[in-house]
């Protein structure tokens, strides 16, 4: 069965695609069940050979860019490429390039994929953000140092949030010493939980992206068990992808 995914276009960019993978379809069994494409999970490496080759093939993609996830600040620019049999080794949580055909990947169980695009089409750029990348501002800083790159405007750029872990299950009892009084404002003290949507729509924008050039997939990876792997739901499990790139001529 073919891999699935939820494709995106930012409105008036013709030349950028979007893809945010679901579990379904692919090869792999059991607790990976579905179209696990992490080869760090403990999953068999050939069933996620075969699960990134069946998305690529949908995609219409030959290979893609991937990193190893850190929760970290870097961004990097224009990495390279990785073979669907091989892992990524190259430690930062976001990637961006103006090259034609370099789709950068996020793998995600959970935590937040947020794809950029410049309102030209020639620059784009995949962020990793848990709950950590947050904390830290990595939305605001890589979008500045995207911005800074390439030197863009971020009133030009426009944002898309993949699925991710909703307001109601990101569950945090111990707030006082993971967050703390600064981060009130996104914090149910009745539930303890935190809404990491909209935290990231406001340092989006206070990254200067304008509101409207910020869109979301609202759809909770704990939640929809059946579409999506989360690693609060089961520490051991898959990972989906999430997808950027310019379309080549």
């Amino acid at each position: 069965m073919a891999v699935d995914f939820i494709p995106f276009r930012f409105p008036g960019i013709a030349s950028v695609r979007c893809s945010f993978q679901t579990r379904r379809g692919g090869v792999s069994e059991a607790t990976f069940g579905g179209s696990n494409i992490s080869h760090d999970v403990g999953d068999n490496a050939e069933h996620v050979t075969e699960n990134r080759r069946q998305f690529m093939q949908g995609l219409g993609i030959e290979t893609w860019c991937e990193l190893r996830q850190v929760h970290g600040d870097a961004l990097i620019f224009d990495p390279p490429h990785v073979a669907p049999d091989t892992a990524g080794s190259i430690e930062a949580d976001g990637s961006a390039t103006d090259i034609a055909g370099r789709a950068l990947v996020i793998k995600t169980a959970d935590c937040q994929p947020i794809l950029l695009a410049h309102s030209s089409g020639k620059y784009v750029a995949a962020l990793h953000a848990g709950w950590r990348g947050n904390r830290i501002g990595y939305p605001q800083t890589a979008v500045k140092a995207f911005c800074e790159r390439y030197d863009l405007k971020p009133q030009d750029i426009m944002a898309v949030r993949g699925p991710s872990l909703g307001p109601a299950m990101a569950e945090f009892v111990n707030f006082d010493m993971e967050w703390g009084s600064d981060w009130t404002r996104w914090y149910d003290a009745a539930t303890k939980t935190m809404n990491l949507w909209q935290l990231t729509r406001d340092q989006l924008q206070e990254a200067g992206i304008p509101a409207g050039s910020i869109f979301g997939l609202d759809l909770c990876t704990h939640t929809h068990e059946d579409l999506f792997f989360s690693y609060r739901r089961s520490k051991v499990e898959g990972r989906q992808a999430s997808l950027i790139w310019i379309q080549p001529e």
